[in-house]
């Protein structure tokens, strides 16, 4: 075995270095998905726990040990229990991140001038204006960028509609008085997939409180999925963007611009 270097007695193999870095990603991601929600002040008083269940018995408490002995042993069920959501979207994020290369791979196999097209540019370009023409008659929408990700499991509600995306379709989904504007539009695989979907919403208390229903289900999506929502705000006709759980509030058409050709 090959040693790079000693510190004091102990040698330091080429797989300890790969073994800390791999473990400090993965505490990283926990805490990612942990930080800004009421779990991650469970997980420090599970960790607090353990913590004093080793000093007692380091100290010899016998009783004290006696007593947290009883939830040590039945520790990793009572952690998986109190945490199912925030293990549901860690597995979901090292699925939907291994899935996503992989068909961004595929992707450039079939068309390696995607980014190039002028029908992309073209959809696009519907995108923008229909979120910029909503924005200034203060008319509310949520629309998600899906890419290639299936959001089945996530999303519900939903009506199929498979259909192009254009900037007219956008606006007449989301206008009051149509049956299919409360809700999301899901927008995947270049067409409009589906509509009138219901997302779920974030818990995660350092949102404004100023954002709303539609602002929550978008940071609600993207906290579960690698996935942007653009919101349009019904009160002030505002346009922010919801991406890896984090809002971004009262984008201007350049911002806007950007932030669609980086997601889309």
């Amino acid at each position: 075995m090959m040693y790079l270097f000693n510190i004091g007695f102990l040698p330091v193999r080429v797989w300890d270095i790969l073994d800390i870095l791999i473990v400090g990603y993965l505490m990283y991601q926990i805490y990612k998905l942990l930080r800004g929600s009421i779990a991650f002040n469970i997980f420090v008083g599970v960790l607090t726990l353990y913590v004093v269940w080793w000093l007692v018995n380091q100290l010899g408490m016998d009783l004290l040990s006696a007593v947290l002995d009883q939830f040590v042993s039945v520790g990793v069920i009572i952690i998986i229990i109190i945490f199912q959501p925030e293990v549901r979207r860690f597995l979901l994020f090292l699925g939907n991140t291994t899935l996503r290369q992989r068909s961004n791979f595929l992707g450039r196999i079939l068309d390696r001038n995607l980014e190039n097209t002028e029908e992309k540019a073209r959809q696009l370009r519907a995108l923008r204006s229909a979120i910029v023409r909503m924005s200034k008659r203060k008319t509310g929408a949520l629309i998600v960028l899906a890419g290639s990700l299936d959001l089945e499991g996530l999303v519900s509600s939903g009506v199929e509609m498979d259909a192009d995306i254009s900037e007219p379709l956008l606006e007449s989904i989301f206008n009051k008085y149509s049956p299919l504007h409360d809700g999301a539009v899901i927008v995947g695989s270049n067409r409009l997939k589906l509509a009138s979907c219901v997302l779920p919403v974030s818990d995660n208390p350092n949102l404004p409180k100023s954002a709303g229903l539609r602002h929550r289900a978008g940071v609600g999506i993207s906290e579960r999925a690698n996935v942007a929502a653009f919101i349009v705000s019904e009160e002030t006709g505002g346009i922010s963007v919801a991406y890896e759980g984090k809002l971004r509030r009262n984008l201007d058409e350049k911002e806007l611009k950007n932030l669609l050709s980086e997601h889309y």
